[in-house]
């Protein structure tokens, strides 16, 4: 198993690009067979500290879990926007630029709300538009 290294991070140095991303992305089982591979050629002479192993395999799951709270956040957000978007329908919508129509539709994505205008346009739920 080899792992590439990342040579493309920002100025901050705080993110990489997706394609970084993916390659850094493990997974439990992947993990624990890189420890284990990591075991197998160690030198006898001179193994590495299991208290480091531990650490180590301690902040991994730590990281898997706090992805796996943010998933539920997530979904849990956008079960409370179908909540409020009923109370948009039939309402009057403005946006920034001047689109203006009466609220038929409300479509909820990963990355905003688009409301269907009578009219036939749609406008991207967020700051500037104005409900009334």
């Amino acid at each position: 198993m080899s792992v590439s290294a990342v040579s493309a991070v920002t100025e901050s140095g705080t993110s990489v690009s997706s394609a970084a991303q993916q390659q850094l992305t493990l997974d439990y089982n992947a993990f624990l067979t890189l420890m284990m591979e990591q075991m197998k050629h160690q030198d006898p002479t001179d193994p590495v500290d299991s208290t480091e192993q531990l650490a180590q395999l301690a902040s991994f799951s730590n990281v898997e879990q706090s992805i796996e709270t943010n998933k539920k956040l997530e979904t849990m957000l956008a079960n409370m926007s179908f909540g409020q978007v009923d109370d948009l329908i039939g309402r009057t919508a403005t946006d920034a630029s001047g689109t203006t129509g009466i609220v038929t539709s409300v479509e909820v994505y990963d990355d905003g709300t688009l409301l269907g205008l009578d009219n036939g346009k749609g406008i991207l739920l967020g700051s500037g538009v104005k409900i009334s």
